[in-house]
């Protein structure tokens, strides 16, 4: 699936509309440079989640867990630009809570992917223009089907 988002506000209202294809388990990875609107996203995904507190890069926390508020499924929300690795990554324990979670990887590509069988790479390119073309590439799982529920809304 490829789509052009040309504000921030349309990358979160995306991000909404993703989180209505999401459940628990789900592995999202994001990539993208710096500023290309992986918060953004994550934002709208919490925000379609109904998740308790604000999303920010948790870039020198590293991971945040967000809670429901109305919602039912936490948002496990990381920044993987600082490890230097898949083992500082495994040290996060994130599997221990990626079964009843949705989880977003920012900076995550080539190392996030061993979390899950199923997993959902979405890749953001901001242009000079500063809108930014998404492609969102399943991988295992149920995917296809739900990307196609997400293209026809």
């Amino acid at each position: 699936m490829r789509l052009s988002l040309a504000t921030p506000t349309d990358t979160r209202e995306f991000g909404i509309r993703l989180a209505g294809v999401l459940r628990p388990g789900d592995l999202l990875v994001l990539s993208g440079p710096l500023g290309a609107g992986k918060t953004a996203l994550t934002q709208g995904i919490g925000a379609g989640m109904r998740v308790s507190g604000a999303i920010t890069s948790p870039t020198f926390v590293i991971a945040r867990v967000h809670r429901p508020d109305g919602g039912k499924v936490p948002l496990v929300h990381v920044d993987a630009y600082r490890l230097s690795g898949v083992d500082e990554l495994d040290d996060l324990d994130l599997d221990a809570s990626l079964e009843e979670s949705v989880t977003v990887v920012e900076w995550g590509g080539g190392l996030a992917e061993q979390l899950s069988d199923a997993y959902l790479l979405v890749e953001i390119d901001r242009r000079d223009d500063d809108v930014r073309d998404v492609t969102l590439t399943g991988h295992g799982g149920d995917w296809v089907e739900r990307l196609a529920t997400l293209a026809a809304t």
